[in-house]
């Protein structure tokens, strides 16, 4: 197994500010924005935002997380079930704008599973998709992010791993690894 350094702490902390700054460009007083972070890996990268933008603006911004397990569509494919995690959405999206975040974005499969787990919530206004890392010409779906941390051009034989110290890494880093 081959493994390369994408983004190593300092660029993810330059990564994630940038995308805060273009949030608050776009979102100004955040009065009808909710921040939802995909579970399992993309919640880390939406509390580092949220932090981030909650710093910088002084607004308190309405912030959830939301499983997709049960949305999936290959949910009943697999041989072992899956695990499904917490969703935690204390919060109406009706009418919102909703920023939905994850780590990596690879085929789309979770995000169109995340926009219909979305409508439990209630019919958002808009919604816009920030991801740290997108897997370019790697889509099984018509998904595009609105903010993007880094683009990378993948192989479907590699595979893109982002390490956060909340969950144990040394430091927050991301590598492509090339499976064997």
């Amino acid at each position: 197994m081959q493994k390369r350094l994408i983004l190593d702490g300092s660029l993810t902390d330059i990564a994630i500010s940038r995308l805060s700054q273009q949030l608050i460009e776009n979102h100004n007083r955040f009065e009808k924005s909710v921040i939802l972070g995909l579970q399992p890996r993309g919640i880390y990268l939406a509390n580092k935002i949220h932090r981030q933008l909650e710093t910088e603006t002084g607004i308190e911004i309405p912030i959830g997380t939301l499983d997709t397990t049960f949305y999936r569509d290959d949910f009943r494919r697999r041989e072992k079930p899956i695990r499904a995690n917490s969703t935690n959405v204390p919060f109406i999206i009706e009418d919102k704008r909703v920023i939905l975040i994850d780590d990596v974005l690879y085929t789309g499969r979770s995000v169109r599973a995340a926009l219909d787990a979305m409508i439990a919530f209630g019919r958002p206004e808009g919604v816009e998709l920030l991801v740290l890392i997108n897997r370019r010409y790697s889509r099984d779906l018509p998904i595009e992010p609105t903010y993007v941390g880094k683009n990378v051009n993948t192989l479907h034989s590699q595979r893109v791993l982002v390490e956060w110290q909340e969950q144990g890494a040394e430091r927050d880093q991301t590598w492509l690894i090339e499976k064997a």
